[in-house]
């Protein structure tokens, strides 16, 4: 299959869309979100990539504290607008319903189905981006989204980002089962 070089401008496809929250000069601030990733098991550990200038990137600097919240499909909306406007400009935290865990200043969306609060460990800063890695301190669920005492994908219904046209995805079908599906490809080599 022949390849052709289309650029350095390398997207991961998809990007899974959270809400980032936390508290920037005394006010709880949220933005939308798409590199993120569990970056560690044992201690759990999540990255969040966000530009130097961006009003939550202060506050976690600030606090040393955010939240991950993952919106369904039906945050859509919620969701979009928070990326659309800017925290130093306007009090996104009127159109959320805020909780909190254990962590002061990590606020939680309500709305999102599953969120996760974290203390700050490190601060990479990138040529354009702040790379902050925290540790999850508590992970809240609805009952809604649960089987078996587990997230189940299909009811959290969460949504993606692909660049560059810009544009949200819901998750498509099921394709098989992690760590079994290529065991044909083993047992061909035996």
């Amino acid at each position: 299959m022949a390849k052709k070089n289309i650029g350095k401008n390398f997207n991961v496809y998809p990007m899974p869309v959270v809400m980032v929250g936390t508290t920037t000069d005394g006010k709880p601030n949220f933005m939308t979100a798409a590199w993120v990733s569990r970056v560690n098991t044992e201690p759990p550990l999540v990255a969040v990539s966000m530009g130097l200038r961006q009003h939550t990137a202060k506050g976690i600097q600030q606090t040393r504290q955010f939240s991950v919240n993952v919106p369904s499909v039906d945050q859509a909306e919620l969701v979009d607008y928070c990326g659309l406007v800017h925290g130093y400009q306007v009090d996104k935290s009127a159109h959320v319903d805020i909780f909190r865990g254990s962590l002061e200043s990590a606020p939680m969306v309500r709305e999102c189905p599953l969120t996760a609060e974290c203390r700050l460990v490190q601060t990479v800063e990138l040529p354009k981006d702040y790379l902050f890695i925290g540790e999850v301190a508590g992970v809240y669920a609805t009952e809604a989204i649960m089987t078996d005492g587990q997230i189940d994908v299909t009811k959290l219904r969460p949504f993606v980002l692909t660049m560059p046209d810009n544009s949200y995805w819901s998750l498509g079908e099921r394709v098989g089962d992690a760590w079994s599906i290529g065991r044909a490809l083993i047992k061909s080599e035996q």
